[in-house]
């Protein structure tokens, strides 16, 4: 019978449930992290890895806030940093998901891995909101279903990759954070394959609804945009994942160009959300090629007003803020 979860709270850093070597793993593991977020984390999951190769098959649940518990394999290189509670996970987003706490929308999380934010939006500190969890590998979509189970089962899991058109496609991959149907696969996992505007023709979303649509779908990001025309025309903003390692800023480059959306980008410099038209800050922003970032897309004059306002609050002194 398979090991209770290991216990983290991140609010007060109390871990429960582990034996005396799990706990020093844990330290290490958040003492890596600080160390290695000096490098953006080079190095950090395959030395994670390794020592996750030491350590009994287990869970670890990490209480994120109050109504938030996120579960993944003890020692996972990827999602292990969350034992160093000063580490933030995409900070542009949570800057969004937090201010929006008071919208009525829907998020979209595509490519949503073990669902990380679906667990988050969903939670109260957060507003509650409704969540579709879409994930297309059936090695991550029992952690996905188990995390959706653990709270409440509030948000829905789609066992399904997103692309230009319905059909079916070929998922390849060594990492569980990176695995991909972009290119012609021969090998790996057949999966289905929806497009965006195929939930509204399924009734999963309405057309009169408010959308924050994540896009984390390695390297088909431009394809899951041409499979959503319609929801591009309603108050939603497509969160995409600008990779590192593209010089070409290619989806950036494609939502300015070949799409009715602002493009919008986090600039650290001024701590706000910048609307672009001009792809050279993203060679300033860029600073590590192998992590993604985060660009936005939207037409909606609700949420450019929303962003316009939360850049307002970002301009005032913390004093007032708080």
């Amino acid at each position: 019978m398979a090991q209770a979860p290991i216990q983290f709270d991140r609010a007060s850093g109390v871990l429960e449930g582990a034996n005396a070597w799990e706990h020093l793993a844990a330290v290490a593991l958040a003492l890596g992290s600080k160390v290695a977020s000096n490098f953006s984390h080079r190095g950090y999951n395959l030395c994670a890895n390794l020592l996750r190769t030491t350590l009994p098959d287990r869970g670890i649940q990490i209480r994120l806030n109050p109504d938030a518990i996120f579960e993944f394999p003890y020692g996972d290189g990827y999602w292990s940093k969350l034992l160093n509670r000063t580490y933030s996970y995409e900070d542009e987003l949570e800057l969004l998901f937090k201010d929006s706490a008071d919208v009525d929308y829907t998020l979209l999380d595509c490519g949503a891995n073990y669902g990380y934010w679906s667990v988050l939006v969903s939670s109260k500190p957060f507003g509650l909101h409704k969540a579709i969890a879409i994930e297309p590998s059936g090695q991550n979509f029992p952690k996905l279903a188990n995390n959706a189970k653990i709270n409440g089962n509030r948000f829905e899991a789609m066992k399904c990759a997103i692309g230009a058109a319905r059909g079916t496609a070929r998922l390849s991959g060594t990492k569980h954070e990176a695995f991909s149907i972009a290119g012609a696969q021969s090998d790996g996992e057949e999966v289905p394959v929806i497009a965006l505007d195929n939930l509204l023709d399924d009734g999963k979303v309405a057309s009169d609804g408010k959308y924050l649509i994540k896009l984390d779908v390695e390297g088909v990001e431009i394809e899951a945009m041409k499979g959503g025309a319609r929801l591009m025309q309603i108050d939603s903003v497509f969160l995409c994942e600008e990779h590192g390692n593209d010089p070409k800023h290619t989806v950036s480059r494609y939502i300015l160009e070949e799409t009715p959306l602002k493009l919008i980008v986090y600039d650290p410099r001024s701590h706000r959300l910048e609307t672009v038209t001009d792809l050279s800050i993203l060679d300033r922003i860029k600073v590590s090629t192998h992590v993604g970032y985060n660009v936005f897309g939207t037409a909606s004059a609700f949420w450019l007003a929303r962003i316009d306002a939360l850049n307002a609050k970002a301009a005032r002194p913390r004093a007032m803020r708080d």
